[in-house]
């Protein structure tokens, strides 16, 4: 009798392709450009849903995708769902606390997380936040879990250890840019914060790679272009030297199944449309040549499929 092999789950491998999304600053956009399997970013496909930037992104139900919160007019909770085909839904309802600034990754193998941000309810500017939604396997967002850690916005998030996510860095009111980080258990649980390693920075932007890992790249107090590796145990490594364009507000998304790119974001007041491919083994690549989608900064990505 020939032994029976379980298929690989969510949780084993990842995803083939990618969706960058929404951006601005100015104007604010709700176009898509999609990732293929190669690495390769398409032109623009016309946005669905409310124009808006500064968004969180994170996966779902193992091959689908999920963009929400960001400022339009005010900040909004407003989602909108990404099939398997990439396909953009119209906007759901918003739930939680309206936000901006946030990051969101993928826990459990099939459900997601989005983290932190800008609150701006509290008027005259607003204030950072702490608190957590979660995502479920159908792509329903959850009311607000109670802040865990500290309070803050410009933070980003990745998954790591194949079914755990973790939150780093941003900008914290008194203090300014931090780096410390908190762990996201397979159940959606997050720590309270972790000492910082690394330079302290926000606007960064943070994908998986080969399989269990993630990184973190990118990001204002520079800007820079310096990363930082996470083990599949959450562990963060010190900085490692940059590669590519310095810049702020790009957004990074896995791809290949153990691969990653960060592309887009803002350098020295202009906004780009470059990428950098990251291997399975998470070295980042030199500058792609602009894809052809619109240049902008403050957009979200996730992957599908």
């Amino acid at each position: 009798m020939f032994p029976i092999i379980p298929a690989a789950s969510a949780a084993d491998s990842g995803n083939q392709e990618g969706i960058f999304g929404f951006g601005g600053l100015s104007p604010l956009y709700s176009l898509t450009n999609l990732v293929s399997d190669a690495g390769v970013v398409s032109t623009d496909v016309t946005g669905v849903g409310t124009a808006r930037d500064a968004v969180m992104a994170c996966e779902y139900g193992g091959d689908k995708g999920i963009f929400a919160y960001g400022p339009s007019v005010g900040a909004t909770a407003t989602s909108n769902l990404v099939s398997n085909a990439g396909v953009v839904s119209t906007d759901v309802a918003g739930v939680g606390t309206a936000r901006y600034g946030g990051g969101g990754c993928d826990y459990g193998g099939d459900k997601g997380i989005f983290g932190f941000g800008h609150d701006i309810s509290n008027p005259p500017s607003g204030v950072p936040t702490g608190v957590t939604n979660l995502v479920s396997n159908a792509g329903v967002v959850a009311t607000d879990t109670a802040a865990v850690g500290t309070a803050r916005y410009y933070t980003s998030a990745c998954e790591y250890g194949s079914d755990k996510g973790i939150f780093r860095g941003g900008y914290e009111i008194g203090p300014g840019l931090v780096s410390m980080s908190n762990l996201v258990s397979n159940a959606g649980v997050v720590s309270t914060d972790v000492t910082g390693v690394g330079t302290v920075r926000q606007k960064t932007a943070a994908c998986s790679y080969g399989g269990d890992k993630g990184i973190f790249g990118f990001g204002a107090g520079g800007p820079t272009a310096v990363t930082n590796l996470v083990s599949n145990a959450g562990v963060v490594s010190t900085d490692v030297a940059g590669v590519g364009t310095a810049r702020e507000n790009p957004a990074a998304c896995e791809y290949g199944g153990d691969k990653g790119i960060f592309g887009f974001g803002t350098a020295g007041g202009s906004k780009l449309a470059v990428t950098n491919l990251v291997s399975n083994a998470g070295v980042v690549a030199t500058d792609q040549a602009a894809v052809t989608g619109t240049v902008r900064s403050h957009l979200g990505a996730c992957s599908f499929n």
